[in-house]
């Protein structure tokens, strides 16, 4: 590089590669979100945009129709001879290589819109002027082909056009829409379609082949240097462009100056990050928003000079200057001491001395990595990179630099070494404040890309200041506006909905059939349902060897309704169940193994009734009504085969199994043995088990009651078991439509519709949809109470 007449080398790559061009990036979802909904809106929704188009049209269509004519004729005039305005425009401006990029956006705009069904259509372009200069006009600024080209050329061009004709070429072509309203007509929808088509074209072009931005003004950069008295001799590149700067190393005649370039994709993906920041943390989470990119880095070097006022900074600023194209500099010394990797144990007192200080002048770092923290030879340690620190530091603000001075050292000098000195240095007080934020949420991306295995040292750093500093329990803070059981809650509202919409469909039609129906046998199932919960609560109870609170358990199984209703395959409950026993005090394996016991001799019960009242009943357990055929039990076996070969057969999977599944497997296994040997717990797991299968039968046959009647309780237990039992392995959440369908179904053999039809529906109304809704607060309350 030739700078005033000197030679400078320049070593490195300044290319930013393709996926860290953060401006392109947003224009090209832009255009692609804008094509979506132009395509949703004409395919979806088009007869009521045309109904809104009209009646736009009506209010804002003022104009005579002379008047509408000449309007029409200008515009199309403006229209036709725009491409070849901006390729004038270009040919003043000596831009030759973006020739080829304006005739590949035009021709690529063009073809797209020109695939048909039946392939490509030409377009009917006839340039003889007829008589009405209007439809001369109108077969330009109708065709979508003609629209579409304009906008891929003018995004392609507008980088490199000057400001104002840029502006004002993008609002003429902007006003296609105004203009069509205006004259009393109708937006065409594939004008409309054409310019998000060229848009988007034009977008992924300007992505690919980039903008003027991506040139590094270097020259500006080593003149803006020399005014401070640093003349460059050569430029290394030390860290290309990407989410942060571009980081330069300019040779002096003294020392090396650092040198920060900032871009407009820097901007851009500084503004992504702050806004992502403003939705998803809590109010006092982040900084105060920057207004331009010139504050932001002007901030920076601001907050190097506060540093240094207290004798804390590793580094000096240099120079803050506006470049060419939007680049902005920063430059500063090279930074002082050796980094925190390098400093022995003994030097560790003193790092937290020096962060007690810096708090002390009331100032945070905010980004807390080990090569930003620097021992220098007089045995002081010191801080660079202030990109997030903030002069009038909040309470906040200083313990998240105390989380992530203690994640740091306990990486590097072990986690006892760490929180030891922590604590002699700061006092216990502020240490246990800030173990809360050992989190990963309150840890910056650079410091979890710079601690290797750093979710096993949060987790021991956590550790150790809760034994060191004998406490019992340590909670960790909120960091977001929202938790992972809020969004799962949210998760699970969602769920409830969309399950239960068929059933709400019904609602009219079920609520006039509940006119004849007999209340008191529909108190009866209400109350025979309850039941239910009580055994599931005693079962779990026993399996859990009595250590669970039995009254919470109880409580629990009405939550747990709503969370097995809105997963699928009730995997909810399951979870919720686990949980609460971990809550309990039972470690993670005995909780789920107790879960499993649960589960299998509630299978094994099931079963067991399954065949005791198919004897009753005189006959055997036909499942002919609801077994599939032997093509579908072939192929779930195969399936099956399958699925057990790959777990055999890939390691990563074998491993899982070996050592997840197995030791809970084992856990089962040995509770069986165990159950043998304590006939008063089996009991308890028997009855329970035993309650719910009668409850959930008990409460159909009094829901046939309450109708008119017309089956034996034997009967109607075998329908409830083989159709639940079948319902069970639907994939919907709650197995909602599958229950009702397999308990129609088994009861159309015995009862008419009219009966067996308002009969599920009251059943599921008693058993499902008055638990879930009672189970929503009752998962909210036991939340609030730590017990789940």
């Amino acid at each position: 590089m030739r700078v005033d007449g000197r030679e400078i080398p320049v070593t490195g790559s300044l290319l930013q590669p393709l996926t860290r061009r953060t401006t392109d990036m947003v224009r090209v979802a832009l255009a692609a979100s804008w094509l979506a909904i132009i395509i949703a809106a004409s395919v979806i929704t088009r007869p009521e945009w045309l109904a809104l188009e009209s009646s736009v049209s009506d209010i804002v269509g003022f104009l005579t129709p002379d008047q509408s004519n000449l309007v029409y004729l200008v515009y199309g005039v403006l229209i036709l001879i725009l491409p070849f305005a901006i390729l004038v425009e270009l040919i003043i401006g000596r831009q030759w290589k973006l020739l080829a990029g304006y005739a590949a956006a035009a021709l690529l705009a063009g073809l797209l819109l020109s695939i048909t069904g039946t392939g490509l259509s030409a377009p009917q372009w006839h340039l003889q002027v007829p008589d009405r200069l209007d439809t001369f006009l109108s077969q330009f600024l109708d065709d979508p082909r003609w629209i579409a080209m304009l906008a891929a050329v003018l995004t392609v061009s507008s980088p490199w056009l000057p400001r104002k004709p840029r502006r004002w070429w993008w609002i003429l072509l902007l006003l296609f829409a105004p203009i069509h309203l205006a004259v009393s007509t109708v937006v065409p929808a594939r004008a409309m379609l054409g310019l998000a088509v060229g848009w988007l074209v034009g977008a992924v072009i300007v992505w690919l082949v980039g903008t003027p931005a991506l040139e590094v003004p270097l020259d500006a950069a080593v003149r803006v240097l020399g005014k401070r008295g640093y003349t460059v001799t050569g430029i290394r590149v030390v860290r290309p462009a990407g989410p942060g700067p571009l980081v330069l190393a300019a040779a002096t005649e003294d020392d090396e100056v650092n040198v920060e370039l900032y871009g407009k994709d820097q901007r851009s993906h500084g503004a992504l990050r702050m806004l992502f920041r403003w939705l998803t943390f809590r109010r006092g989470e982040t900084a105060a928003m920057h207004g331009s990119l010139h504050r932001a880095v002007e901030h920076r070097a601001l907050m190097t000079i506060a540093v240094g006022e207290i004798g804390l900074a590793a580094q000096d600023a240099v120079a803050v200057a506006a470049l060419d194209r939007g680049w902005m500099l920063y430059a500063h010394t090279r930074p002082r001491g050796r980094p925190l990797s390098q400093v022995a144990a003994a030097d560790l007192p003193g790092v937290w001395n020096s962060l007690a200080e810096l708090h002390g002048a009331q100032v945070a770092h905010g980004d807390l990595r080990p090569e930003e923290i620097r021992l220098g030879d007089d045995d002081v340690t010191r801080f660079s990179g202030f990109g997030n620190a903030e002069f009038g530091a909040s309470e906040v603000q200083r313990k998240s630099d105390i989380a992530q001075l203690l994640v740091l050292t306990s990486a590097i000098f072990g986690k006892k070494a760490a929180v030891r000195t922590a604590i002699d240095a700061l006092g216990e007080q502020p240490v246990l404040a800030a173990s809360p934020r050992l989190t990963k949420s309150a840890m910056p991306s650079g410091i979890r890309k710079s601690v290797a295995d750093w979710k096993s040292v949060v987790a021991g750093t956590r550790d150790e200041v809760r034994e060191q500093t004998g406490t019992d329990k340590l909670e960790a803070d909120q960091i977001t506006r929202f938790s992972r059981k809020q969004v799962i809650q949210l998760a699970l509202l969602i769920g409830l909905v969309y399950v239960a919409y068929p059933f709400i469909s019904q609602v009219p039609t079920f609520f006039t059939q509940l006119r004849t129906a007999n209340w008191w046998w529909a108190l009866l199932g209400l109350g025979v349902s309850l039941l239910t919960y009580v055994g599931a609560a005693a079962a779990l109870w026993a399996c859990a060897s009595g250590l669970a609170s039995f009254p919470n358990l109880v409580i629990m199984q009405i939550a747990n309704t709503f969370a097995a209703t809105t997963t699928p395959a009730r995997v909810g409950g399951l979870a919720l169940s686990v949980r609460f026993l971990q809550k309990s005090g039972l470690g993670a394996v005995r909780a789920t193994a107790a879960v499993a016991l649960q589960q299998a001799v509630q299978v094994i019960t099931h079963l067991s009734l399954l065949l005791l009242f198919s004897v009753v009943a005189g006959r055997s357990a036909d499942l002919s009504h609801f077994v599939p055929d032997a093509t579908v039990l072939y192929l779930a076996a195969g399936v099956g085969v399958g699925v057990l070969g790959t777990f055999m057969f890939v390691p990563k999977l074998r491993r899982w199994l070996n050592n997840s599944i197995r030791p809970q497997l084992q856990e089962v296994l040995g509770e069986l043995g165990d159950l043998a040997r304590d006939p008063k717990r089996f009991a308890i797991i028997i009855l329970g088990s035993t309650a719910i299968t009668l409850g959930m039968a008990g409460a159909l046959w009094a829901s046939v009651q309450a109708f008119g009647g017309g089956a034996n309780f034997v009967t109607v237990t075998i329908v409830t078991m083989v159709g639940g039992t079948l319902a069970s392995a639907a994939p919907t959440p709650g197995g909602v439509g599958a229950v009702e369908a397999a308990l129609i179904g088994g009861l159309a053999f015995v009862l008419p519709p009219t009966v067996s039809v308002p009969a599920v529906l009251l059943y599921r109304v008693l058993t499902c949809w008055l638990p879930v809704f009672c189970g929503w607060p009752t998962m909210r309350w036991m939340t609030a109470r730590n017990l789940i």
